[in-house]
C-alpha cells in the first residue's frame, strides 16, 4: 500500500490516542452492561474475561505504531467501529478516498 503524506502521518499520530480512548470508553460501558445483566456472577465473569481477551487485540485498544502500517491500522479502526469515515475529515483527499474505497469494499 502506498504511503500517505507526512501531514497525514502526523495527524494520524495526534488523533489515535483520542480515538482509542473513546473506543475503550465505549467498551467499558458495554462491560458494565454485561456485568449488570441478570445471571450468574460466574457466567458474567467468564464472559467478560473472554470479551476483554478478544477486545485487547483491537487497534482501538492497542497497536504497534509504524508509518508503514498506517493504512492497515486505520482500516482496522474502521472495521472495529473505533472510528468512522467522518473521523477522517481532516485528512488529505487521497487518504480519505483510499480508506473509503477499501472500507466500502469489505
Amino acid at each position: 500500500m502506498a504511503g500517505f503524506s507526512e501531514r497525514d502521518w502526523k495527524l494520524f499520530r495526534s488523533k489515535i490516542p483520542g480515538w482509542q480512548e473513546a473506543y475503550m470508553d465505549r467498551l467499558n460501558k458495554e462491560y458494565i452492561e454485561l456485568l449488570s445483566a441478570e445471571g450468574n456472577a460466574s457466567d458474567k465473569f467468564w464472559t467478560l474475561e473472554k470479551r476483554i481477551r478478544e477486545d485487547k487485540k483491537d487497534c482501538g485498544v492497542q497497536c504497534e505504531m509504524s508509518r508503514s502500517n498506517q493504512f492497515y491500522i486505520m482500516m482496522s479502526l474502521l472495521n472495529e467501529g473505533a472510528i468512522s469515515l467522518e473521523d477522517l475529515d481532516d485528512f488529505s483527499d487521497e487518504l480519505k478516498d483510499t480508506m473509503k474505497h477499501f472500507f466500502e469494499r469489505r
